[in-house]
């Protein structure tokens, strides 16, 4: 076939099945955040118990924390289809990214008392 000689690495056919999973980063809307969770909407459901990389963008930082579906629900039914609420719990936020949760809610806080 062609392309084959250019692989840097052997491949081999599967017998039977293998499975595995594909991560792909969709839009989310964070309505919720503190340094242990959040809350977000999604236009998909997200199954209770499962973990995922979320990716945070909190002004001009950007983290990506795991987390673990605590709660979820159909929030709304929109023409457009559903929209989905789910409370994550974050699982062993490094240092670094709960830095940057509390910075943002300080900043967002700050913000509130000068309107």
């Amino acid at each position: 076939m062609a392309g084959e000689t250019s692989r840097k690495a052997e491949r081999i056919e599967i017998l039977g099945e293998l499975s595995g999973e594909v991560m792909v980063y969709q839009p989310m809307a964070i309505t919720q955040i503190s340094c242990a969770g959040a809350q977000i909407e999604t236009k998909f459901a997200l199954q209770l118990d499962s973990l995922h990389d979320f990716r945070l963008i909190l002004c001009d930082r950007s983290v990506v924390v795991k987390g673990r579906i605590v709660h979820a629900r159909v929030a709304e039914v929109e023409d457009a289809g559903l929209v989905y609420r789910a409370g994550i719990e974050f699982v062993e936020p490094s240092e670094h990214v709960q830095q940057a949760i509390a910075e943002f809610m300080e900043a967002v806080r700050e913000l509130k008392i000068e309107k």
